[in-house]
């Protein structure tokens, strides 16, 4: 019985590391996925997988705007509310894929160590009283923004985009 569940767990793990195989060729052999997932790699603390997954999503969805994204995703304040009383604190929406929000997380986290922008805002809303969580949570919708916006403007991420402008 033991050895029935080993082989067919090893069978699994093969394909699923030849449907990865396979998708990363597709990448590789389409220049437009090909450059967009170079141009979402170019954001620190997004890896490959964490840019496929941004690539899977933005591309399989039509966004007017990185808000929607974020949305689609799960990441938008709710406040518990009823009539004109407040209850408790707000917590993201969860209406979204949780796989995302799960790759999201890891990059979040990563982000929090690597990215100047979302490294601050981080320090920002904890010295503001802010959880970590909700922190973390920040930094996951902000990574969601600089997705779309290097995808929409076809750039790669510039960690002193705002200070050129000036």
């Amino acid at each position: 019985m033991l050895v029935s569940i080993q082989k067919s767990i090893a069978f699994i793990q093969a394909e699923v590391a030849k449907l990865e195989q396979e998708i990363k060729d597709h990448v590789d052999h389409d220049p437009d996925l090909k450059n967009d997932l170079d141009l979402l790699t170019s954001i620190p603390a997004v890896g490959e997988r964490t840019g496929m997954l941004m690539l899977g999503l933005l591309r399989s969805h039509e966004f007017n705007k990185a808000s929607q994204a974020a949305a689609y995703v799960g990441l938008v304040p709710v406040q518990h509310q009823s009539g004109s009383s407040v209850r408790g604190r707000s917590s993201i929406s969860k209406a979204g894929s949780a796989k995302v929000r799960a790759g999201l997380y890891m990059a979040a986290v990563v982000a929090i160590k690597h990215n100047p922008h979302i490294k601050a805002m981080y320090e920002r809303l904890l010295l503001n009283g802010k959880s970590k969580m909700a922190g973390v949570c920040a930094a996951m919708r902000k990574l969601v923004h600089l997705c779309y916006g290097v995808l929409k403007h076809q750039m790669p991420y510039q960690a002193n985009y705002v200070t050129e402008l000036a």
